[in-house]
């Protein structure tokens, strides 16, 4: 089974919907009259993409009952959980101008958060738009981004580089707590598709030498120590070179920071290809002021 999730996108036209800013709502707040979109009638997604317990849905916004964007997001899991959403814009031609996400986070069990996809941020701030869901990413709450979690430590992944083949991402972890935090060594990883099943047959790799030289994540490991505000990383590596056989991603990594620790779930977004090895670089001080990019 993928995520248990259930997400609904209002939409004006069967595959797409015309993205007019219909106002915003808190996380968990009540909806406001005429802020949120109504569902209405489901639809089909002409992609044929499908997620577990997401549908694309009909509907209108507002008091007037002008069509609009929206989406809804049911936590039917057993732990709070964040949500990553992307959508792509389109015009009316049917070209894909850019892509917008919308992040929920710490959505409680049995809760609803329904929002409108407000997109005066973005370029249907501009000119008008279609918006199609693409991608929804479902992780657990605790411990990546959000608020300080119960372990005193947040966890997350920057976006990486990508040339020639040759993909590295960042893992980035924060000391939020009160407490010194220790490190020594490498973080342990356990690799999950898109349903969040265990990928097997990747060789992980101490270091990232035997994947690329110069790209940081080959010094030996040294103990770390984080003062609360301090943070460490460790970068991982891998080509998505495709020869022969079926090509392995996993979207989702378990990171597992020290022994001990509990695992935090991130979306890196391997492709792996297949090649069947990922480089992880040991946990590095991070210096003051460098932040994510």
């Amino acid at each position: 089974m993928r995520p248990a999730t259930a997400l609904a996108l209002c939409a004006a036209l069967a595959s797409t919907a015309l993205l007019t800013g219909c106002g915003k709502e808190t996380a968990g707040a009540p909806a406001s009259p005429g802020a949120t979109c109504a569902p209405d009638e489901p639809v089909v997604d002409p992609d044929g993409r499908t997620w577990d317990n997401v549908r694309v849905v009909s509907g209108k916004c507002g008091p007037s009952g002008a069509p609009s964007t929206g989406y809804e997001v049911t936590n039917t899991d057993k732990e709070p959980l964040t949500f990553t959403l992307t959508f792509s814009l389109v015009n009316g031609f049917g070209e894909a101008m850019d892509t917008i996400t919308r992040t929920v986070e710490a959505v409680k069990p049995g809760r609803t958060v329904r929002r409108p996809l407000d997109a005066a941020d973005g370029p249907g701030s501009a000119r008008t738009y279609r918006a199609r869901l693409i991608k929804v990413r479902a992780v657990p709450a605790d411990g990546a981004g959000g608020d300080c979690p119960s372990s005193g430590v947040r966890i997350t992944n920057d976006r990486g580089d990508a040339a020639m083949g040759l993909r590295v991402v960042g893992i980035h972890l924060e000391n939020c707590g009160a407490a010194d935090y220790r490190l020594d060594g490498y973080p342990a990883l356990r690799l999950l598709d898109e349903d969040r099943h265990v990928v097997t047959g990747v060789k992980i790799l101490d270091g990232t030498a035997a994947i690329s030289t110069g790209i940081g994540g080959d010094a030996a490991p040294r103990p770390v120590t984080l003062h609360r505000g301090e943070s460490a990383h460790a970068t991982l590596a891998w080509r998505n070179t495709t020869t022969e056989g079926d090509p392995v991603n996993a979207p989702y990594v378990e990171v597992t920071a020290k022994p001990g620790a509990k695992p935090v779930t991130v979306t890196p977004e391997l492709d792996l290809g297949t090649t069947g090895r990922l480089g992880v670089g040991p946990w590095t001080k991070t210096p003051a002021g460098a932040g994510q990019e």
